[in-house]
This record gives structure tokens, sequence and C-alpha cells, in this order.
């Protein structure tokens, strides 16, 4: 007996078992079943008639917003579980808000940056002013009185010692007559016997070069040459005409295979007058009343009487500051290899408080050296107040102090006298 009870007890116990197995196999059929419905029921509505249709469907109150910034093509669905909400048409700048909904109620306080964007352009569209490069002011900016203003580009070959020149385009020519066809000849000083040309442009205040030229010069003197580039202009009778010239010294450059420097330089007309007996000298005064202080830039000198040597000679220039005729203090340029007519574009400066002005003055001394040992004396200048000086020289300095922190350049000519 007590076999058969234990018998009927596990046939009761395995059938209540089957029986949840059973339920619980059901109720995840139908559970899948309703969702399997609900897709259906979801995806159902949306039916396309051609490629730019509306998609709309009465029975679900499901509407397309008209807005110009949403593509009419793309489908907008409301989900079934907001059925039954009263909606709008939505233009361009309004939002949707349900008072039942928290969650739809625009936040107040400023908003993002990508929401100012969003209202001001439409998605997928460019905004120009992003992509804007700076603008190039040496394109647009011309000083009054400017006569043209050059680029060209230069690299050095170490190996080759080939100095590699590119002359690029000069702009906003001043022609001696309406038409103009320019040309440039480029010349590396101090040697002014032999020059490379450029082709002529024909009928251009603008000429676009875009030529190459290759001067080979050792390695060992390359930072004491100079460029030099005359623009001139071809007239109907085959006369040149200079409308300027750049002068550009190399000592200031870092010159290397890998790096080509693309520079722009203003034109400036050459001196047409006769050199003095003794020569000139170009030189640019400055004084910052701030800080007290004179500044020099010596820019070149021509015509030069070099004293003939058998050893290579180099000349400078030494710039004295005096005051009440006695010695302040004195600074030199780097010396060129003879040459008659040095380009240095040195910068030297000179503490002088404004108080000083009307006693001090500058001397500058342009001196041949001869193996460093000997010296010879080509010729000065003295510019400064009325108490030392008078004309050009004069002029010059008051210039100097009338246009304060403003660069004032001049031709002086030079006189012997120790």
């Amino acid at each position: 007996r007590t076999e058969q009870a234990v018998a009927v007890a596990g046939g009761i116990i395995g059938g209540i078992l089957l029986f949840v197995l059973i339920g619980i196999t059901t109720y995840l059929l139908w559970k899948k079943f309703c969702c399997l419905l609900s897709y259906k029921k979801l995806t159902s509505p949306v039916k396309t008639t051609n490629a730019n249709a509306i998609f709309k469907d009465q029975s679900t109150s499901e509407i397309q917003p008209k807005s110009t910034s949403r593509s009419r093509s793309i489908p907008f669905v409301i989900p079934p579980t907001l059925h039954g909400r009263d909606w709008i048409t939505l233009t361009n700048e309004e939002h949707i808000q349900e008072d039942s909904d928290p969650y739809m109620i625009p936040q107040s306080g400023p908003r993002s940056s990508f929401h100012s964007l969003a209202g001001a352009y439409v998605v997928g569209t460019i905004n120009p002013e992003l992509y804007k490069f700076p603008e190039d002011k040496s394109e647009t900016d011309f000083p009054e009185g400017n006569i043209g203003r050059l680029w060209f580009s230069i690299e050095y070959e170490q190996e080759s010692e080939r100095l590699l020149i590119s002359l690029i385009k000069v702009r906003k020519l001043q022609p001696p007559a309406d038409s103009c066809s320019p040309f440039v000849k480029i010349y590396l000083l101090p040697d002014e016997r032999s020059y490379l040309q450029s082709k002529t442009k024909r009928k251009t205040l603008n000429p676009q070069f875009d030529e190459n030229f290759v001067f080979q010069v050792s390695s060992k003197v390359l930072l004491q040459r100079t460029l030099k580039f005359l623009v001139y202009h071809v007239d109907k009778q085959k006369k040149h005409h200079l409308l300027g010239q750049v002068i550009f010294p190399l000592k200031n450059e870092t010159l290397t295979d890998d790096n080509k420097l693309v520079i722009w330089r203003d034109l400036e007309k050459e001196n047409l007058e006769p050199p003095s007996e003794y020569g000139d000298i170009q030189f640019s005064l400055s004084y910052n009343d701030y800080l007290g202080r004179i500044t020099v830039v010596v820019l070149r000198a021509r015509g030069l009487k070099l004293q003939e040597e058998s050893h290579p000679v180099s000349v400078y220039v030494k710039v004295s500051l005096m005051n009440h005729n006695k010695f302040i203090k004195s600074k030199k340029t780097a010396a060129v290899l003879g040459s008659p007519n040095p380009e240095y574009n040195e910068t030297l400066s000179f503490k002088a408080d404004q108080t000083e002005l009307d006693t001090a003055s500058l001397s500058l001394s342009v001196v041949q050296s001869i193996k460093g040992e000997k010296t010879h004396l080509l010729g000065r200048v003295v510019v400064g107040p009325f108490m030392y000086t008078r004309g050009k020289e004069l002029e010059h300095w008051n210039e100097m102090i009338s246009k304060p922190k403003e660069l004032v350049k001049r031709w002086h000519a030079l006189c012997y006298s120790m």
C-alpha cells in the first residue's frame, strides 16, 4: 500500500508541473503574438504613392508637418503611445507645447550655440562665413604714393650652391603713359655688370610673371650679397623707362633647401640725381617719445670713391650720438664687401631723452677697411638741430621730431671732413 500511495502522489505532482509548464508556454506565445500584432498595426498605415508623397492616415490622426526646413520626401509617423493627442501643423519657427505633458514644455534659459545655428541655417546647408580665409592685406592695402608692389620667392640649394629666385608678379604699376608693357631685371649685387631678365608682359599694370631664375653663388659669400629688382616699361619706340626698384639684402634671411621664402616689397623710386663728389647715403630716422629712443635705419650708399687696393676691401657705416659735441655712444653696421653702392638695411638705436634733442646730433661716417687693419674715411654726414646743421640735414631732424614713431627716410650727400 505504501508503494501505491507514493506512486499516486508522484503522478499528481507530475501532472501539476506539466500543467504549469503548459501554462507558461502558452503565456509567452500569447505575449509574442501581441507584440507582432502591435508592430503590424504601427506600420500598416504608411503607404507611398510616389517619391514626393505626403504620408497621412486620417484614422490615426497622423499629420505631416508643413515645415520649410524639413524634406517632404521623409515620412513622419506618430508613435501609438501618442495617439489621441491634439496635434497642430508646425511652421518653421513654432514649437510643440502640451500643458499636460511636462516633458514637452520648453525649458527657460539661454539656448545653446547649436540651437542658435539651427535656427539660422537649415540642416544640411553651409554657412559661408565659417569657411572664409583671412584676407591677404598685401593684395589690398597700398599706401598713399605707392608706385607698385613686387612678389618673389627665394631658396638656396646648399649642395649645388645655387640661389633659386621665382619672380611671381607685380601689382598697381604707375606707368608714364596710358599703356604699360613691363619687364624685370634681376641683379645679384655687388655685381652690376650681369643680370637676368624676365619676359615682357604686354599692356598690363598687374603683370603675372611666374618665371624662375638661378644665380650661382658660394655659401661663404651668400649672406653678403643683395638682390636688386628693376621694373621697366617698354614704350612703342622700344625705349626703356624705369618704374621702380626693390633692394633685398640676403644677410638677414635663413636660406635652406627646405625653406622657400615668399616675399613682397613695395617699389621705390631710384635716385636719378648724379652722385655727390664723395657719394651719398640713405637712412631713416625715428624718435619714440615714450621710450626716449632714436632709431636709425641705415639703408644704402651709392657713388662711393673706394681706395684702390690689391687686397679685398669692405665698407661699413659708423653711427655716433653726440651731445654738445661730446661723444655719447657709437654703433657700426656689418661690413659689405667692396662695392661703390653697398646695401645695409640695418637698424641701430640710441637712448636720448626728449629734453636732449635740442643739443644732440647724429654723425654717420662711411668707412672703408682693408684686411681689418687699416681704415679710410670715405665721407660723413651730420644730422641734428639748428645748432649744428642747415638745409636737408636740419629738415630731416625736425621732421623726425614732428612725426614721433614714424620712420622718415632721406638721401644725404657725404662730405669729407675730419
